[in-house]
């Protein structure tokens, strides 16, 4: 009868599984969705080698050899020129707030030396704080100037090495390509992202599990202070991460660090409180722990994804993008990088810090009344 082994109880099981399953709609949501999300993601928005990387133009003399030039330099296919008649002053706020990979400055006698075979030169300024972007929209520089100005000017000649235009090409913020000087930063709101939303996640859950939620309720104290409640605490846990990756980044990696640190603390301050109250939002759909960590772990891939962390956020196309724009993580990693390695003043960083405090009033909004809905 209690044989070593019995199809029938074995049947019984499964059977009692399948049923379990079906019932847990949440988790058999996220085994279907996580991998449909890595194929898409994966598939058709990742891009190595990113292209149509937008770019500023300073030229005072657009002539006929600028415009060679400038049409070259967008066959090559990396090159999209969003501001065609950009002023000096305008190229570098662009590329210190990070609107323009590149900054090509053509000088107004470019086209007079090109006649006179005067060896001209040619000026592009890329934004090195990812050595990835830069690299391969850089290589290809010196071959294509040499053949558009000599197809433009009908001279051969000009394909000569010691004849041919010469192109400058300027790394800013990062002039060695250090790739710890792109990632290390970034790591800070990766980390921050991950331990403040899942922490988080789990405080209500976790009252829920216990079954001490009623006592919760019990107490004369509205949903926006046990709201308060449950995250402030996380802020301090927060604190000593965000101490802990700084102290590291400057002492282990030798990172930069020409900002202000006042400014940049407030930005952390800021993400992290649209972190805690996310993690509060996924804490009142959540049933249980293992729930809540699931729809974190949804969260936390495309935001790893799309955020520009591991891959080029300019080189996704337009899609992705739109999609990373409505991710916290996007907006602090341009908060942070621009801060640490740029020196960005507040007019600089003030639009990742008014999409931070948008994320923050919506998830809180959100929050409160998804709390009323579910516990009321």
């Amino acid at each position: 009868m209690n044989g070593i082994f019995s199809f029938r109880r074995l049947r019984a099981l499964l059977v009692k599984e399948s049923i379990q399953m079906r019932r847990d709609r949440l988790t058999f949501g996220m085994m279907i969705g996580i991998p449909l999300l890595q194929l898409m993601l994966f598939g058709f928005a990742i891009n190595t080698d990113p292209k149509a990387l937008p770019a500023a133009l300073v030229a005072p003399t657009q002539d006929r050899f600028t415009r060679a030039m400038v049409t070259a330099l967008e066959l090559t296919g990396y090159y999209r020129f969003i501001a065609p008649d950009a002023t000096a002053a305008e190229a570098e706020a662009m590329i210190a707030r990070g609107d323009v990979a590149f900054a090509v400055t053509v000088p107004s006698d470019f086209g007079r030396r090109i006649e006179r075979n005067d060896h001209a030169t040619l000026l592009i300024e890329a934004d090195a704080t990812d050595p990835s972007v830069a690299s391969g929209a850089i290589s290809t520089l010196n071959t294509v100037a040499a053949a558009a100005l000599s197809r433009e000017a009908g001279l051969d000649h000009l394909q000569d090495a010691s004849t041919a235009p010469s192109i400058i090409v300027h790394r800013r913020y990062n002039p060695e390509g250090i790739t710890q000087y792109n990632i290390v930063p970034g790591l800070l709101g990766v980390i921050l992202q991950l331990t403040m939303v899942m922490m988080t996640a789990m405080a209500l859950t976790r009252e829920i599990e216990r079954g001490t939620m009623e006592n919760l309720l019990s107490m004369p104290a509205t949903p926006l202070e046990i709201m308060l409640g449950k995250v402030v605490p996380y802020l301090g846990i927060g604190a000593v991460q965000v101490a802990v990756v700084l102290v590291a980044a400057k002492v282990v990696f030798t990172i930069p660090f020409v900002g202000s640190l006042g400014l940049l603390l407030a930005g952390v301050f800021v993400f992290v409180f649209a972190l805690v109250i996310l993690g509060y939002l996924i804490s009142t759909v959540a049933r249980t722990q293992m729930q809540a960590m699931q729809l974190t772990f949804f969260f936390f891939l495309p935001s790893l994804l799309l955020s520009g962390f591991m891959f080029p956020f300019r080189g996704m196309p337009l899609w992705a993008q739109y999609l990373g724009e409505v991710l916290p993580l996007t907006h602090f990693l341009r908060l942070i990088r621009a801060i640490m390695l740029k020196g960005a003043d507040w007019p600089t960083v003030a639009g990742s810090f008014v999409a931070l405090g948008v994320f923050v009033v919506v998830l809180a909004l959100l929050s409160l009344l998804r709390f009323r809905r579910t516990l009321d």
